[in-house]
């Protein structure tokens, strides 16, 4: 799923669907922008999120994040030094840091973007990224010699490198088994998997993946007012809400300049690996389910807790609240927010809390609550959401197009 450029070229539409849910809370209502003219200055979530006081606690040090997606550009000035060594997962020409669209450039930027020479600003600059590229939309059609288990293989790989978190901003309507037992191996390895839901909720609004598998954090784009995007899947795969409206990137693979536009869910769940990697530098004794749990814990929403909404999931995701003020139960280091089932990654947490009591989380793609309003945004503009996530199809995937997966593969950047 890519996100966030005005591309028409890009043959992934981003979604539409809506709704109305909690605020930014006071962060985010009113906050000023950054005053650079350059692309910072549009990274409105920035300043909302109290980015500038988080840095001051921590700014992501010490943790990696594996970009699962067209490859990360290591020479732009926002990501000089910060790129570790990856893998090319698509046996084509090149290697990871050949970035075939600037999808994933863009995504490593929101991520770990130093914001040197104008460029997009990382929400946790102090992390590094490593790079597995896979075959996206496009590419992957001029390069029928790529192998079909591309991004289940890239996974793994993540999976068995020295990321802490797996960001995916790529989707697909299928799923495959292949790339489900690797979603697995990489939860057994103790990884934090984050997905982007997809933009085609104003269209199909099926369920993607990987987002729709159980260990992987769903993420839908919100805008500046706290309400869904109107084109962010809402298929009952949906764990937390990230800023996604408005949010640059690079326009394409020249790196020459960014773009305005949706950044979409494949931005949003940039940020939300971003926001992970703060909470887990502080807290670098937690496992991946204690991480997550406090994320879900701080969201911002006004429904009970323990349940989500249909289009927000557990809520808006806001890392200042316990980065800042220490709020969020941790709960027991073996015991997954996602599934609330016990796990075998989780290494004992020097501090182990208490399990923090709760209903079960309903099965994604199954029943849930939703106090949201849905709401068409008719200040979003679909042009912008034209950026597709673009991650390959694993294993046997069929892409976003509605062919099985036996047949076709293709995954889109969300």
């Amino acid at each position: 799923m890519t996100a966030g450029m005005s591309r028409a070229r890009r043959r992934v539409r981003v979604l539409g669907a809506l709704a109305v849910a909690a605020s930014w809370s006071v962060l985010f209502v009113g906050a000023a922008q950054p005053a650079a003219a350059d692309a910072q200055s549009k990274q409105w979530y920035l300043a909302s999120m109290q980015t500038e006081d988080m840095w001051k606690v921590t700014t992501g040090e010490g943790i990696k994040v594996a970009v699962i997606d067209s490859g990360v550009n290591s020479s732009t000035p926002s990501l000089q030094g910060q790129v570790l060594k990856g893998i090319d997962a698509t046996e084509a020409p090149g290697d990871e840091t050949d970035d075939y669209s600037g999808h994933g450039t863009t995504m490593a930027e929101l991520i770990a973007g130093t914001g040197k020479g104008g460029g997009l600003k990382g929400l946790a600059p102090g992390a590094k990224i490593i790079p597995f590229r896979v075959a996206l939309d496009e590419f992957e059609k001029q390069k029928p010699s790529i192998t079909i288990q591309d991004v289940a293989n890239a996974i793994r790989a993540a999976a068995d490198s020295d990321a802490r978190i797996i960001s995916m901003s790529v989707g697909g309507f299928y799923s495959s088994p292949v790339e489900r037992e690797a979603i697995k191996y990489a939860k057994s390895k103790g990884k934090l998997l984050f997905a982007a839901v997809g933009n085609e909720g104003h269209k199909e609004n099926k369920a993607g993946y990987p987002a729709a598998y159980p260990e992987v954090v769903g993420v839908a784009s919100a805008d500046r007012a706290g309400k869904v995007s109107y084109f962010s899947q809402h298929a009952g795969t949906v764990d937390l809400a990230s800023p996604g409206s408005d949010v640059p990137s690079w326009c394409d693979n020249s790196f020459k300049s960014y773009c305005d536009g949706d950044g979409g869910t494949s931005a949003a769940t940039a940020i939300a690996s971003a926001s992970a990697a703060l909470v887990w530098s502080l807290h670098p004794d937690w496992t991946a389910n204690q991480v997550l749990n406090v994320l879900f814990d701080t969201a911002g929403r006004d429904w009970k807790d323990g349940e989500r909404s249909k289009y927000l999931g557990h809520g808006l995701i806001r890392p200042s609240m316990n980065v800042l003020k220490g709020k969020g139960t941790p709960g027991a280091p073996d015991i997954s927010p996602l599934t609330k089932e016990k796990t075998t990654d989780a290494t004992k947490s020097s501090e182990p809390s208490a399990s923090k009591s709760g209903s079960p989380q309903p099965a994604k793609n199954g029943e849930v609550v939703d106090k949201a309003v849905a709401v068409k945004d008719s200040n979003s503009s679909d042009d912008g959401n034209k950026l597709g996530l673009i991650l390959g199809v694993a294993a046997a995937v069929a892409v976003l197009g509605g062919v099985a997966y036996a047949v076709v593969r293709r995954r889109k950047a969300a």
